[in-house]
């Protein structure tokens, strides 16, 4: 789809968010009840239960979207500032998808030496976040460049008892691990029998990674700008260094002989035809780099010709868009709603199982009309779910709220059979913002 740059502009006067008043305040009565004197009551009930303050605020229901912006989208470090149209859009998401509130924390005075430019201290940024949550119920944080993305994430979530959760680590993990269970179907390979190779050794290629192995990947080859990581290599350090394998591979190119899946997290164009031509029958490419692939679906076509394949890429242009939009509303909303402390392994892998279920399932004729493809059908060219379609509000916090109670990091009773009453009740009286009505 084109975009008009003076439309772009003129869409983003003024900003994308703002307040919304949850309680009335149109007499006496409530001016009393929202602040003095009423107020009070609600001040001394949370200074004598500090838990209360989950009841008697907005806090249960309110994500911090935090960044330094040290690296956003593909455009690399451009600052705090340059974020904010990120983070308002990420809060838009939060809100039309997940039914979640959301608001942009753009940090300046985070960098080494305090300054507003130069490389992230995570220190200081980790205090920074730690003073101001006690506002919210989660906090998202989002275009922090590696390697202080991990350190950041993994500090505050041992400190804070809400959850953290860096969408550029773990929301493409969560929804590519959903692509590759359903490719591995299609396929009609077990998951561990899969030969992945990685090209992107930033934070989203480690966390995916981590996340294939975890879910019985076996054979994980991951690239950087140099090559394979391999145990041989005397320059690699930190996460790269956790996930150095040995092998005589030394390029990616090497990497994709026999293999049967690509994922691409890296630059454009930088895999050519016949890179995919070594790699085994029936393979998948997830040419996930934006705006403009690894390779693009045009090329891929090309070269396999009428054998079956898989394609995958970021864009909303192209079928199977790895978006994370499919993953950080619907895994903060089951977090929340049951007080999750955290957001571990088992509630991320939950999502993914639940957004590859969904793909299975027939798709509603609304989401047809909507993408208009009367023909959506589980199959190569529909491996992920969509964005607009309603039902994954009910189906992913779902699974993600049971992972964490049986995980126990939940902190409130929980009811599967009431929750998933309380979600399709919620998802019904919002069905108009969520799916875009005919004019």
């Amino acid at each position: 789809m084109p975009i008009d740059r003076e439309q772009v502009l003129r869409y983003h006067l003024g900003g994308k968010i703002g307040l919304r008043i949850r309680k009335p305040v149109a007499t006496l009565q409530d001016l009393c009840l929202a602040y003095t004197p009423g107020v009070a009551l609600a001040v001394k009930e949370i200074a004598a239960h500090p838990a209360a303050l989950f009841s008697y605020s907005a806090r249960s229901n309110l994500v911090a979207v935090v960044t330094d912006g040290t690296a956003i989208l593909g455009l690399g470090d451009l600052g705090a500032e340059a974020a904010i149209p990120v983070m308002e859009g990420k809060a838009v998401l939060f809100k039309l998808f997940g039914d979640v509130d959301a608001w942009p924390v753009p940090l300046n005075h985070c960098r080494l030496g305090g300054q507003n430019t130069g490389k992230t201290d995570p220190a200081r940024l980790v205090e920074h976040v730690a003073a101001l949550a006690p506002m919210y119920g989660g906090i998202n944080l989002e275009d922090i460049a590696a390697p202080a993305c991990f350190e950041i994430e993994d500090t505050l979530d041992a400190r804070l008892d809400i959850p953290v959760f860096h969408d550029d680590q773990w929301g493409t993990a969560v929804i590519t691990l959903a692509g590759v269970l359903n490719y591995a179907r299609l396929c009609e390979r077990d998951i561990s029998e899969l030969r992945v190779v990685i090209n992107g050794a930033g934070s989203a290629g480690i966390r995916i990674a981590e996340m294939l192995k975890a879910a019985g990947c076996d054979s994980v080859l991951l690239c950087d700008s140099k090559g394979v990581l391999r145990t041989s290599r005397t320059d690699l350090s930190g996460k790269k260094k956790e996930h150095a394998v040995h092998t005589s591979a030394a390029t990616v190119g090497d990497a994709l002989e026999g293999a049967h899946l690509f994922i691409g997290v890296s630059a454009a164009n930088c895999i050519q035809s016949r890179d995919i031509q070594r790699m085994a029958p029936y393979p998948a490419i997830f040419a996930m780099a934006n705006p403009d692939p690894e390779i693009t679906p045009a090329e891929v076509a090309q070269t396999l010709g009428r054998n079956p394949y898989v394609m995958a890429t970021g864009r909303s242009d192209y079928p199977n868009q790895i978006n994370n939009v499919l993953g950080f509303p619907f895994l903060f909303r089951g977090a929340l709603d049951v007080r999750a402390r955290t957001i571990n392994l088992a509630m991320k892998r939950a999502a993914a199982e639940a957004l590859a279920a969904l793909a299975r399932k027939p798709v509603p004729e609304e989401v047809k009309a909507l993408y208009e493809e009367p023909d959506l059908a589980f199959g190569p060219g529909y491996i992920i779910p969509k964005p607009f379609d309603r039902r994954l509000f009910e189906t992913v916090p779902l699974a993600v709220a049971k992972a964490a109670v049986e995980s126990g990091v939940a902190q409130t009773p929980f009811s599967a059979a009431a929750y998933a009453q309380e979600l399709h009740r919620r998802n019904t009286s919002r069905l108009k913002e969520i799916l875009p009505q005919p004019a």
